[in-house]
């Protein structure tokens, strides 16, 4: 039986395994090529981002600052210790944002005049019954279950969130002097419709303990509301790092025999006058009514002259005084 020989000059293709740790990359006309794994950053295109990572770097410090200072706000209007603590900032779509809701909810809607677009703030009902418990003389006891909260505990709840809204606009006071209008409420995060359901949202999470109950507050806002802030805070950045390379700092020479002199400081505001016959008619237990916007005008003199001007507030179990901006002679 005649056995054939192998043709010598015919030739095969022959496919050689890829390299466990690169991955092949499409591009342009079909081409394709082939990289590390290391070298290929994944992308999610549910979590789209409009801002650079400096410019989300400058707003993750700003909330820092403006969730410090509600902490106190919010502990000097409830008589009582808030926590609050900044868990995330991120950008996600509207709709993802609505369907992670929780339900029921408590969602504000406002506007933050001029600024264009409906922004969104989602406070627990658990954590919003808890505030309402407050304010009504309770112990901010936490409540055993998440319901929807009646109109009376919605306009109550209300005043904590009007100071939620005034604290974070006036940290936006040295770029745009924001101005904020409750327009509303919504119990159901699905039929909220204030923005289109791919819209790019600015989500700032932050973590609030009132007395024994702990939940998670969200303030959302649409890309287009922030942008116009974020570029002026941009720019600023740009501005103080360039004037920072031009002028180099020079170290202030400090005098040691200073080190040890005593100076008083003192914080005073007024806002309360009375006729002589009133004053000298005071007795132990008399109340005397403070106008509340008199502790945002805190005046600090330093060896009884005006220095300082600024908003009081509460640090720990001490009172504490926030310094805003000096006073010019």
């Amino acid at each position: 039986m005649d056995t054939a020989a192998p043709n010598d000059s015919a030739s095969a293709d022959v496919v050689l395994p890829e390299p466990e740790d690169t991955t092949v990359v499409v591009g342009p006309q079909g081409r394709k090529t082939h990289h590390k794994s290391a070298d290929i950053r994944p992308y999610d295109f549910r979590q789209p981002t409009f801002l650079a990572p400096t410019e989300l770097r400058k707003l993750k410090q700003l909330h820092e600052e403006f969730v410090r200072s509600l902490a106190a706000r919010l502990s000097m209007y409830l008589r009582l210790e808030v926590t609050l603590q900044m868990s995330k900032l991120q950008t996600v779509c509207y709709q993802n944002f609505t369907e992670n809701l929780s339900t029921p909810a408590h969602v504000a809607l406002f506007k933050a005049e001029p600024l264009k677009g409906i922004c969104l703030l989602d406070i627990p009902p658990r954590l919003g019954l808890t505030i309402v418990d407050r304010l009504l003389g309770g112990t901010a006891t936490s409540q055993p279950t998440n319901r929807d909260l009646t109109e009376i505990e919605a306009a109550l709840l209300d005043q904590a969130v009007t100071i939620v809204l005034n604290e974070w606009c006036h940290y936006w006071r040295p770029f745009e002097d924001l101005r904020p209008t409750l327009l509303g409420h919504e119990s159901n995060g699905k039929f909220l419709q204030t923005a289109p359901h791919d819209t790019v949202m600015v989500c700032i999470a932050i973590e609030v303990g009132v007395g024994d109950c702990v939940e998670q507050m969200q303030l959302a806002f649409p890309h287009y509301t922030l942008e116009p802030i974020v570029k002026q805070l941009t720019a600023l950045s740009i501005a103080e790092k360039q004037s920072a390379t031009a002028k180099p700092v020079i170290a202030t020479c400090w005098n040691r025999e200073l080190d040890d002199v005593p100076v008083r400081v003192a914080a005073e505001w007024s806002g309360l006058q009375l006729t002589a016959r009133e004053l000298v008619s005071l007795q132990p237990g008399d109340v005397l009514m403070l106008d509340p916007h008199v502790t945002d005008t805190v005046q600090v003199n330093v060896s009884s002259t005006p220095k300082y001007s600024g908003r009081l507030g509460t640090r720990g179990a001490k009172w504490a005084v926030e310094l805003t901006q000096p006073l010019t002679n």
